[in-house]
Order: C-alpha cells, then sequence, then structure tokens
C-alpha cells in the first residue's frame, strides 16, 4: 500500500498532546496503524513531549500529584499496524468487530453510513460508497478528516486511495466520486455540519446527522 496524502504536522502533534476531540483522535489513530511515516513522525513528538516534562520541575502542593493522576485517562502508546480482518485495530475497537460488524443505514443511491459513538466535538462515521457513484456537492462549516479504507475516491483536489486522509476546511468545496472497481469505504470526522449545495440533501440533513 502508498500512502501519498498524509495527517498534518499539527494533527499528530495535537494527538500526541491529547488535545483532539475523540473522533479526529480516532481518524489519527486508525491512520497512524496504517502509515509507517505517520507513526515514527508521531513517535517523534511523544518523545519530544516527553523530554520537555521531565525538564519542568516545579514545585507541587500536598496532594497535587494525585489530584493530576486522578483526572487523566490511561494513554495508549503511538497505535501499532496491528489489524483485525479489514478494519485496522483502533477502529475496529470502535465497531466491536470487523467490517461484517458495522450497523450500516441507507443513505439512498447506494451510500451507506454508521455513526459511531464519540464524545462531544466532532463526529464520527463510516461511509460505504458504490463504485462509480458521487457524494452529493459539498462544502464545509468546519474541519472534515477522511481516510480511505478501501477503493479509491477522487474529488476537484486529488484522488485518494487506501490509507490517504484528506484534509477539508472551510475554503474546500468538492464532490466526491468512489473509483470504478470495490466499493469505496472509508473514515470521516467531522467538527460541524456540512454544507449541501442541493436542495434534497440540505432536506435530509438532519435525518442523517451529516
Amino acid at each position: 500500500m502508498t500512502i501519498r496524502h498524509h495527517l498534518s504536522d499539527q494533527l499528530l502533534m495535537a494527538y500526541a498532546t491529547g488535545s483532539l476531540p475523540e473522533a479526529f483522535g480516532l481518524v489519527v489513530a486508525t491512520h497512524v496503524s496504517m502509515c509507517d511515516d505517520c507513526r515514527a513522525q508521531l513517535a517523534s513528538f511523544e518523545a519530544v513531549g516527553g523530554a520537555v516534562l521531565q525538564t519542568e520541575v516545579a514545585e507541587m502542593s500536598a496532594g497535587a500529584l494525585e489530584a493530576t493522576l486522578a483526572r487523566l485517562e490511561p494513554r495508549e502508546a503511538a497505535p501499532t499496524p496491528r489489524k483485525a480482518g479489514m478494519l485496522p485495530a483502533p477502529l475496529a475497537d470502535y465497531v466491536g468487530g470487523d467490517l461484517a460488524d458495522v450497523k450500516w443505514k441507507s443513505l439512498g443511491m447506494g451510500v451507506r453510513q454508521a455513526i459511531l459513538p464519540t464524545a462531544k466535538g466532532a463526529s464520527a462515521r463510516l461511509l460505504y460508497i458504490p463504485a462509480g457513484q458521487a457524494v452529493p456537492d459539498h462544502g464545509h462549516s468546519g474541519i472534515e478528516l477522511t481516510l480511505v479504507l478501501q477503493g479509491a475516491f477522487r474529488d476537484d483536489s486529488d484522488r485518494f486511495a487506501a490509507g490517504d486522509v484528506e484534509i477539508a476546511s472551510e475554503a474546500m468545496e468538492h464532490t466526491p466520486v468512489a473509483e470504478a472497481g470495490a466499493a469505496c469505504i472509508c473514515l470521516a470526522a467531522t467538527d460541524a455540519p456540512l454544507r449541501f449545495n442541493g436542495l434534497i440533501p440540505r432536506m435530509l440533513q438532519p435525518l442523517f446527522r451529516i
């Protein structure tokens, strides 16, 4: 697998510091489990962060350490490239199995989605797009991360295949189209609703929670 579109350093650093919303963190963890380059880059950021923490010495009040540790959740090391069937391990943990265990809901025209349970701040979903099918033309009210798990899609900016991540900002409007061959399956995370240009997608948007 040749990955051409990687995560930005800003996203990797934010993940290393634990400051990303859970949905974005899931995309980062899944991509990193697939990508040797981003996994190495994340490890370097985490190493720098650890070195900084070791050099910062300050006097703490009695009980401050215990109180701080009680508020922190255990943080796993950088995801490894393990896989559980077709789905990378970080994503398989959210699904509770492999692709056959995904609870898809139809969006019409053969397109399906499965919203994953994540904390507030952003939402994550799996998307199944049949070969040759287009996602309705849309823009963005925030950031959208789209990681290709199977197949490939094209839009006005480039081609994205398995392992690639597209980072869409508010300035981008596009119409992703799944390539011929295998259906395109993606993991997408957004921190704001999409801006659909067509009337019907806009009317259905609240129902589909996109």
